[in-house]
């Protein structure tokens, strides 16, 4: 075997969860394919994590984002984990196509785990083939990146690889691995494994180095687990909150893909609104619309409440103290939701100083937008034009809030206690246009932009859109005349109302 390049060769893995007791996972190397090709390589991020970009662009170097050649200093294995899957209880899931090549440690000074998803089967693949097609993959690469540009917690892409190989799911499709980059990949349903399995010290040393990787003020608690519990509760309340506010729905909220690191996690059938409607949803699995957009932090909620019961025996060794403590964690949720909320919503109307009734305001606005079909973004974009007309910012060219209303004197009686509440906020208007500019993005990935690359690389192996998407998503909060039609929302018939999982 000839030696790896020297940016390839000092990749430096320190890999924790590798330690941990070897019923967490099991060990074993990706299936390699037989003809990897480069999609891309996210030069940022590899340069965030002390990565040599070019080194991972060379033929070795796409060896191992394909699964190929496993580098020196990675203990590849395949995760253990359990969940609930749309409400129905599933004791052992896994990592059924997906590799955990090992962990780095940023130049940030923060440990993220290198994956590699749609590397082959493994044990907990359930009769699937453990690869991945393109599309799904160039979905997450896109809408995970605009996540990040957006500033949500999210789990991000440094590369994606074509594999020569066709997968078969619906029709043949060509295959594609993503090299997913997390600050874990632990989930509730993690926990959920070991709880199901009564295995308490299992659920201690995962507990344990969840408290160490990414909460250590919980070590100091005077109860560590329960901190552990309202750490993660926060981290999840203040995550939907963000969703909520741009419009995202993720579509797919079991308990395994829900991330105790409070990172958006497993983009399957997650989508963003055009038109505004609470009940949205478009996941083509999800039938009864129990993801739908409004009923996220419900389901958070849910989520979590599984959790406080895989933590019990470890919370308290009396199991009523232990069970007080966690339902009393659990019924703080709806609270400490409501406030990160009222945060973002407050941001997005361009409020300074927070009042009682700002959220009803905000609730408000959302209802009529959903009774007169008002586009999601671009109703809280063009809230700034009404500080800073148009004429006075040429850059935007936006037809105003009020367009985006099938019946205009809707938004108007709105607009009207929205610009009472302004008064009692000394600020200049062009500085509240800014602030709202910077709390509401021009460009989201809009489901007819990703299906559109989608398409064009899937059926013609023209990567040019996906190319052009992710720059237009780069600044997401600018208006730029070169990437105008990305803030534009579907005609009629560019419409997408289904999204599809990819497994």
């Amino acid at each position: 075997m000839t030696a790896l390049p020297a940016g390839l060769a000092t990749i430096p893995f320190d890999n924790s969860y590798a330690r941990l007791p070897e019923r967490f996972f099991a060990r074993l190397p990706p299936t390699p394919v037989t003809e990897p090709g480069l999609v891309r390589v996210n030069r940022e991020l590899a340069e965030a994590l002390g990565l040599d970009a070019d080194a991972l662009a060379s033929p070795t170097g796409i060896e191992i984002l394909a699964g190929n050649r496993v580098p020196d200093g990675a203990d590849p294995l395949a995760m253990a984990y359990a969940g609930h899957q749309f409400g129905g209880w599933v004791p052992q899931l896994g990592d059924g196509r997906a590799i955990l090549l090992g962990e780095v440690i940023g130049r940030d000074g923060i440990r993220r785990d290198l994956q590699l998803k749609g590397a082959g089967r493994t044990p907990f693949s359930r009769g699937g083939d453990g690869r991945a097609a393109l599309g799904p993959v160039l979905r997450e690469y896109i809408v995970s990146e605009a996540m990040h540009r957006l500033g949500i917690p999210t789990t991000r892409a440094l590369a994606a690889v074509t594999t020569g190989q066709p997968v078969y799911r619906e029709t043949m499709l060509p295959g594609a691995v993503l090299t997913r980059v997390a600050r874990s990949h632990i989930r509730v349903g993690t926990f959920q494994y070991f709880a199901a399995r009564r295995d308490s010290e299992g659920t201690r040393s995962l507990a344990d180095h969840v408290i160490a990787r990414h909460y250590p003020e919980a070590a100091d608690a005077e109860r560590p687990y329960l901190a552990l519990l309202d750490a993660v509760i926060g981290a999840q309340a203040r995550l939907v909150a963000q969703w909520l506010g741009i419009g995202f729905i993720h579509g797919v909220m079991n308990t395994d893909n829900t991330s105790i690191a409070g990172e958006t996690i497993d983009y399957g059938p997650c989508a963003f609104m055009d038109r505004y409607h609470p009940q949205t949803v478009y996941s083509s699995i999800d039938h009864a619309g129990r993801y739908a957009f409004a009923n996220q932090p419900a389901i958070v909620q849910w989520n979590l409440a599984q959790l406080a019961q895989c933590l019990l025996p470890i919370i308290d060794e009396n199991e009523d103290r232990a069970l007080a403590a966690a339902q009393h964690a659990i019924d703080g949720f709806p609270a400490v939701f409501e406030a990160a909320l009222t945060v973002v919503l407050e941001g997005k109307l361009g409020l300074a100083e927070p009042r009682d009734g700002d959220l009803a305001l905000a609730q408000d606005l959302m209802s009529r937008m959903a009774e007169n079909g008002a586009d999601f973004t671009l109703t809280f974009r063009g809230l700034a034009d009404l500080l800073d007309p148009p004429a006075e910012n040429p850059q935007c060219d936006s037809p105003g809030p009020r367009a985006q209303f099938q019946d205009p004197t809707a938004f108007d009686t709105w607009a009207e206690a929205w610009q009472a509440r302004l008064a009692e906020d000394a600020k200049p208007a062009k500085e509240r246009a800014a602030a709202l500019r910077a709390a509401n993005p021009a460009v989201i990935p809009r489901n007819h932009l990703v299906e559109e690359a989608i398409r064009a690389a899937e059926d013609n192996g023209d990567l040019a859109p996906f190319e052009a998407l992710l720059l237009a998503l780069t600044n997401p909060y600018e208006d730029l005349p070169e990437h105008a039609r990305y803030q534009q929302p579907p005609r009629p018939d560019q419409v997408v109302r289904q999204t599809f999982c990819g497994t």
